[in-house]
Order: structure tokens, then sequence, then C-alpha cells
């Protein structure tokens, strides 16, 4: 692995070989603070964190087409627009995208434009400890586009992920990070409602990017075309 890189992941995420996602025609990027969350559900984080900072853009990626369809329907309540078959839902800072959240990065966001990433509650993977989002080659992609300073937010009620999350920051990334645990009266989304009322204990990872650091994606730009489209996705 070249020196200047900055970690020790040794894998390298194959986003050439990703497609972009159909049917999105984003609004251009502009000067505001631009946030991205991976996983967004049903939109109850996207939709608070929209109306709490007016000032700041986030775009909210949404995979599955049941979660999606609730998020739109309700990001066009609240923008008081007809319903509508589509794949993307807007209001004045937010945008919801039904696509792959790796596909949706690659095509759609330069390098070093987040000023933040949220990850809540996202599929735990007990099965496959290799689709955890920190053991996955995406995720020094998902740094590449990070500015300096800015964080991922990882959240769980699960006390092995934050673990082994936390012990990958240590030995692998080299991010970074503060460990918190998450109030009982927090309510960003529903999973967290749920865990929470249960008495569970929800744990969150800020993991931040130094201005030093190196991945092999600084240069890599598929908004401008660097990506091909061979395959539907490439998580290895």
């Amino acid at each position: 692995m070249s020196a200047k890189v900055s970690h020790r992941f040794v894998r390298q995420f194959a986003a050439d070989k990703l497609s972009r996602p159909k049917n999105i025609v984003l609004p251009a990027l502009d000067a505001r603070p631009l946030f991205f969350e991976i996983g967004a559900g049903k939109g109850k984080h996207a939709l608070l964190f929209a109306s709490e900072h007016a000032d700041k853009r986030l775009i909210a990626a949404e995979r599955t087409s049941e979660k999606f369809a609730a998020f739109a329907k309700a990001v066009r309540t609240k923008a008081g627009v007809a319903e509508q078959d589509a794949a993307i839902a807007s209001l004045e800072n937010l945008d919801a995208v039904h696509a792959d959240a790796m596909a949706f990065a690659v095509h759609f966001l330069p390098p070093a434009s987040l000023d933040g990433v949220f990850i809540l509650y996202p599929n735990p993977e007990p099965h496959n400890k290799n689709q955890r989002w920190l053991n996955m080659p995406f995720f020094e992609f998902l740094i590449s586009r990070l500015k300096a300073g800015a964080p991922i937010v990882l959240a769980s009620n699960i006390a092995e992920y934050i673990d082994e999350a936390e012990n990958l920051l240590n030995q692998t990334w080299l991010l970074p990070y503060q460990k918190q645990q998450i109030s009982a009266n927090s309510a960003r989304t529903h999973f967290e409602v749920k865990y929470l009322a249960r008495g569970e204990m929800c744990q969150q990872l800020v993991m931040f990017k130094p201005n030093y650091y190196r991945t092999r994606f600084d240069e890599f730009d598929g908004t401008k075309g660097d990506a091909s489209c061979d395959d539907e996705r490439a998580h290895e």
C-alpha cells in the first residue's frame, strides 16, 4: 500500500464497477454545508435534521422501495406537492433519493464535498461481517468524500457492533473519534425510539477526518464521468 495512504485497509473499492442510479436528477450542489445520510429509512431523522438546520443541505439515500415510498410521501406532504412516482423527492434543503448509497456517492458526490455523514442503526449483518460498514472497501471511498474535519456518525444498539467498529478505527482506519452513549430521550429514528423505549443502551461513534488524511480516491470524481457503468454494484 502506498505510503501516502493514511489507513491500513488493503482491499480497494471498485468504484468503476458501479452503475449510475437511474431516474435521479439532483439539484446542483451549492455553498451550503452538505450532509449525507445512508439508509434513511422512512426519513424521520432526515426530516428532523432539515427542519432544525435550514442553513444546511441533506441528501438522504434509501435503497428499499417500501421505506423510500414512505419517506418520499412524507417529504412531498411537507412540501405540499402531489404524490408522484419518482426516484427523488425534495424540500428546499433536503433531497430524498431512492438509490443504493454507494452507487449514489460514486456518481453524485465530488471529493471532499461532505460536511458530515449519518449512518444510523444500520443492518448489523450478523452473519457477514464483510458487509458491515467499516469492514467494507467503500468506507475508504466515503472518507474521501468528506471535507477535512467532517464527521461520520455511526449509531447502533448492538454493543458488539460498536466495539468492532471502534477496534477498526483504532487498528485499521486510524481515525480520531468520540464514543458516546445516546440519551434516553433521543428520537432521531424509528429504530432509536423503539430501542430506547425497551431500555436498551444505544451508542454512537463520531469519527473525524483529519486534514492530513489521504485515501486512494482523493482525486476520483465520478460526477465528471470518471466511473464506468459495467455492473450494478461492487462491494469489493
